[in-house]
Formats: structure tokens, C-alpha cells, sequence
């Protein structure tokens, strides 16, 4: 019987699904099937998938549908009591499904299972994460407020999170009608419902150095999460609703960068938190300089160093 599923969208990786598949295949914990959706990819994917033999690698091609959709048929296909999710350019350690296993047994009634993990933010420097806002970093169990934690650092990085299987008999899909945001929807939509457990061990390695990612997308090429959906809860917890704020303040600050003051005033008018002075700042300056100031943060980016105007 199989313990966990591995889940793995693919969409244009070949560049580096070598280095990715190989740390699923050196898990301490074995007991696992590996199920790849490759989702239309128009590069060398597939040729690089057919190089690994493992009886336990299961590769099923789609039309690009999209993340979401990818995440959806590699759910429908497993076999696990408990889906591991991994993106294609990221990297686990060797002790990643073993710790994340060690932690369903020992919590078993959690919907959402994370593992700490790093940010790689250029080729040379990568930053270690913490949830110090609510637990201190040698933590480990069931955290007291899942949407305290994340307001640093998520802890619904898709990469470092497991959910049990039949979470998802009970309404709970990725949204196939957004592409970027389906896994904040979702885990916040499990996360308002489900208890979160997370290690105290650092287990993953969050790739953020990639031009490739849909992440860097401009956001009117992107659909994005209906943030309506949380309004009834978030009249009832003050912390989802300084969480989905951030977001809010995010999604309102990339539309003022291209101009779009609709959009961007569309997002600010449901903020109720107090937004940061710097923030403030760069909302009342002019686009152009705002694409100014990107290019720079994303120069910046390069040589490690990094920076949130969010929080």
C-alpha cells in the first residue's frame, strides 16, 4: 500500500528537472509513488522524464491547463494516504517525506502538513524562513494560528506541504480558473476549516531565482484569486483578514506599476489593516518611476539582496 504521492506539474523544466527528480528519488522514506503531470510542455521535459527508470515514476501528459489543473489530475491518479506537492524547479532534502510522514502519524487531524523551508533568491544566497510571529523555529506540532505564522513567511509553500487525501473528497480542488494564487486559495480555504502541523526542520529549498516563473508574470497576464469568498470569515478572524491584506496591498501595488489605477484602487478599497508608510509612498508614485524602482529591486535580487515593501 502506498503511504504518499508525489505530485509534480511540469511545464517547460527541462533546464533543471534533472536536479528536482533526483531529490524525490533520494528520499530516506521510499515508500512513495512519484505521479508527473506534464502539462503541454513545449521544450525538452518529456526527453529528460524518459532518462529515469523507477517502476515508481508515473508520467501522464495534458494540453497546458495550467498549474492548477496539472495539480488536480495528479490527485485524481494517486494512491497515497498523503499527497506530497512539489514544483518543478524547487528541491527537497533527503529527510523532506520522511519528517512530513513522521508528522502525519503524529498529528492525524490536520488538513495542511508543512516542513520549514529556505528561499533561494539568487545563485549565491539563499534565506532561512521562520513563523517567529507565532512559534519559535525549534517548534514543532500543531500551530496555534496558521495565518499568524504565514504573515512573514507562508506556510502553505506548495512545495513544502502535504495534505491527507481525503481532504480532498471534501471540496477541496485547486481552482483550475486561476493561474496564479490557486494555492493560496486553496490552503486558505483548508486552513480557515483544518488544523496546520509543521516541522521544526528545514526540508526544502524554495527556488526564487528563476526568470521562468509564473511568479514574475505580469499581473494583468495573470487570474487571479476572489478574494470575496473569505469575507464572512474574515469578519471573524483578524488574522486571515491582515493576511489576505498583504495580498491585497500586493496585487494593488503591481497594478499601479503598470498603470492600471482601476485595478490597483479596486484591491486597496477592501484593506483595513494599516498599510506600511513605505508602501504608502510608492502608491502615490508615478508608474513610470515604480518600473524604475522594479528593475532595480530585481537587479538587487540578483546579487541576494531582497526586500518586502508589504509588511
Amino acid at each position: 500500500m502506498i503511504q504518499i504521492s508525489v505530485v509534480i506539474p511540469v511545464f517547460n523544466k527541462g533546464f533543471i528537472l534533472n536536479e528536482t527528480l533526483n531529490s524525490v528519488l533520494q528520499q530516506s522514506f521510499t515508500n512513495y509513488e512519484i505521479i508527473i503531470i506534464n502539462d503541454g510542455s513545449t521544450d525538452n521535459s518529456l526527453t529528460i522524464l524518459s532518462t529515469f527508470e523507477d517502476s515508481r515514476i508515473q508520467i501522464y501528459s495534458q494540453e497546458n491547463k495550467g498549474a492548477a489543473a496539472a495539480r488536480n489530475l495528479g490527485i485524481k491518479k494517486s494512491k497515497g494516504d498523503l499527497i506530497a506537492f512539489l514544483d518543478a524547479d524547487d528541491y527537497w532534502f533527503p529527510n523532506h517525506l520522511e519528517e512530513l510522514f513522521k508528522l502525519y502519524n503524529d498529528f492525524p487531524n490536520c488538513g495542511l502538513y508543512g516542513s520549514r523551508y529556505f528561499i533561494k533568491i539568487s545563485k549565491n544566497k539563499i534565506i532561512q524562513t521562520n513563523y517567529s510571529n507565532c512559534v519559535s523555529n525549534d517548534f514543532r506540532g500543531i500551530l496555534p494560528n496558521y495565518f499568524l505564522a504565514s504573515k512573514d513567511y507562508r506556510v502553505g509553500l506548495t512545495s513544502a506541504i502535504a495534505i491527507p487525501k481525503h481532504i480532498f473528497t471534501e471540496n477541496f480542488l485547486f481552482n483550475p480558473q486561476i493561474s496564479s494564487g490557486q494555492d493560496l486559495e486553496l490552503y486558505t480555504r483548508i486552513a480557515v476549516e483544518k488544523k496546520t502541523a509543521v516541522t521544526n526542520l528545514f526540508t526544502v529549498e524554495y527556488n526564487f531565482s528563476l526568470e521562468q516563473q509564473l511568479s514574475k508574470t505580469p499581473i494583468d497576464k495573470k487570474k487571479l484569486m476572489d478574494f470575496s469568498i473569505f469575507n464572512i470569515e474574515e469578519e471573524k478572524n483578524k488574522n486571515l483578514k491582515y493576511f489576505l491584506d498583504i495580498y491585497r496591498l500586493e496585487y494593488a501595488l503591481q497594478y499601479k506599476i503598470i498603470g492600471d489605477l482601476k485595478k490597483s484602487n479596486f484591491y486597496l478599497k477592501d484593506i483595513t489593516n494599516k498599510i506600511p508608510l513605505k508602501t504608502k509612498v510608492l502608491l502615490s508614485t508615478p508608474s513610470f518611476i515604480l518600473q524604475l524602482l522594479l528593475r532595480m529591486k530585481h537587479l538587487l535580487k540578483k546579487y541576494g539582496i531582497d526586500f518586502s515593501v508589504y509588511n
